[in-house]
């Protein structure tokens, strides 16, 4: 090989560990320093033969979005006294937000509508532990990006 073919290599894979480096970054910042909001679930099959145990997403405030709106863009929603989220608007770009008033990034497939965090994976044989969850707890940033921390129970209670 080349010399400058090793070069190009290895230029490549520090550019590939630098981008996945900021990522994981990127998600550690927003577990740090995100606001905690609860996002309702709307009721899913939590078994997958091929992956295991497993619940699928479905966020209630989604559910809604078969309209035809853009296949990006941003759920705007109101905490209520208890960190649920509720839907105020759907927009395509984070401004304008009034007091109050946080993001959610999505992008849709169909009628589909994603906000990032679809599957929770647990271990094996804890299917009935987490049946029980009633909201999906997400810390976000003021950009609208957001990291699933864990599945809350009606009495917003982290199941662990």
């Amino acid at each position: 090989m080349k010399r400058y073919q090793v070069i190009i290599i290895l230029l490549n894979l520090v550019l590939i560990l630098g981008f996945y480096h900021y990522s994981v970054m990127d998600k550690e910042r927003i577990l740090s320093n995100g606001k905690l909001i609860l996002l309702e679930l709307a009721p899913v099959d939590p078994r997958s033969l091929m992956q295991g145990d497993y619940m699928r997403l479905n966020y209630a405030i989604a559910s809604n979005s078969r309209d035809s709106f853009p296949t990006k863009g941003y759920y705007v929603v109101q905490l209520d006294s208890g960190l649920v989220a509720e839907r105020v608007r759907i927009q395509q770009t984070p401004q304008p937000l009034a007091e109050g008033e946080y993001l959610i990034k999505y992008h849709a497939s169909g009628w589909q509508h994603s906000l990032g965090a679809d599957d929770y994976f647990f271990q094996e044989g804890q299917a009935d532990h987490f049946e029980h969850a009633k909201y999906g707890g997400l810390r976000i940033d003021d950009k609208g990006n957001s990291v699933l921390v864990g599945l809350y129970d009606g009495s917003k209670k982290l199941l662990k």
